[in-house]
Formats: structure tokens, C-alpha cells, sequence
């Protein structure tokens, strides 16, 4: 009888490890597909402003004959985005490209005619609309790598994903360099 009674208190222990290994594992995979579909509504974006900047670099190529310098930097900061092929690289580039725009905005400035010429003002505002967009998702996907970043170094959870190769996300963050304060304004 006794026998029995330990039998039975140890495939209830068993199946209720594996209860909660099986918990641990579907929660991780939950919070590893969250952080990749936040990725892929970034994506969403990044590629609607990645289709737009051709249409503003034409608008301000006419005004800007001096500054080729500029506009050459965001044609190339977008060559880097189609060339990108890991997550990392494409971070890198769109946070040069984030830094390239910046310049583009603040020498539009010395340019009253562009800042005037709706095209150039409807663009600037859609290509700003994008800015505070791909930033709210930024803060979302890093909050969910973040989550599961802690997750997977936190034990119990570090054997399980350990044991099924779970592996830390990458936050994207903003360069210093890239943080700098620009003046922009659409107005004339």
C-alpha cells in the first residue's frame, strides 16, 4: 500500500513538472512571437518611410542644387536598408537613416521656397507622421524584448530555455551620435 501511495505522489510530481515546464515553454514562445510581430509592424513602417523618401528627395533635389552632400547621405542610408540583412544591420541602418533625415530637415531650412512648396510640406508631414509612429513601436518591441530578455535569464525559466534554445533579442536603440537636437520646422 505504502508502495502505491509513492507511486502515485510521484507521477503527480512528474506530471506536474512537466505541467509546468510545458507553461514555461509555451509562455516563451508567446513573448518570442510578441517581440517578432512588434518587429514586423516596425517593418510596416520602415518600409512606407523607405517608399516615401524617393518622392521627397526629388521634391528637394530642385531646391537643393548645393546640397548634394545631404541628399546623397539619405540616398545611401537607404541603399544600406535594402542591402541590410540581419535584424542588426537593418537597426544600424535605419538609425542612419533617422540620422540622415534629421539633416535633411534642418537644411531645408535655409530654403524658404521648399519649405513653402506643398509637396515638400505634405511629404515632411507624412514622412514625420512615420518618425513618431516607427518610435511608438520602437518603445512597444523593446518593451517586449525586454520582458523576454528577463524571462530567459531568470531561473526556472533559464533551463527550460536553455533546453530549447531560446536566445536573447537584440533592444534597438538609438546611437548617441544619432541623438543629437535638431531644429525642424515646416513652416515659413
Amino acid at each position: 500500500m505504502l508502495g502505491l501511495i509513492v507511486s502515485g505522489v510521484i507521477l503527480l510530481a512528474v506530471v506536474a513538472l512537466t505541467a509546468y515546464v510545458v507553461l514555461i515553454y509555451n509562455t516563451l514562445v508567446s513573448m518570442r512571437n510578441n517581440s517578432n510581430k512588434a518587429w514586423s509592424n516596425i517593418d510596416v513602417l520602415l518600409k512606407q518611410r523607405y517608399d516615401e523618401l524617393p518622392k521627397l528627395l526629388e521634391v528637394c533635389k530642385g531646391y537643393m542644387q548645393h546640397e548634394r552632400e545631404t541628399l546623397e547621405a539619405v540616398t545611401k542610408a537607404r541603399s544600406m536598408i535594402a542591402a541590410a540583412g540581419s535584424q542588426d544591420s537593418q537597426l544600424e541602418a535605419q538609425n542612419f537613416l533617422t540620422d540622415t533625415l534629421k539633416s535633411l530637415f534642418a537644411v531645408t531650412e535655409n530654403y524658404p521656397d521648399l519649405k513653402a512648396d506643398e509637396a515638400f510640406r505634405r511629404l515632411g508631414t507624412r514622412i514625420s507622421e512615420l518618425e513618431e509612429q516607427i518610435a511608438d513601436r520602437r518603445e512597444l518591441f523593446n518593451e517586449y524584448v525586454n520582458i523576454y530578455n528577463i524571462r530567459i535569464a531568470q531561473f526556472p525559466d533559464l533551463m527550460v530555455a536553455t533546453r530549447f534554445n531560446f536566445s536573447p533579442k537584440i533592444l534597438w536603440q538609438i546611437n548617441p551620435e544619432h541623438r543629437r537636437d535638431v531644429n525642424i520646422t515646416f513652416t515659413s
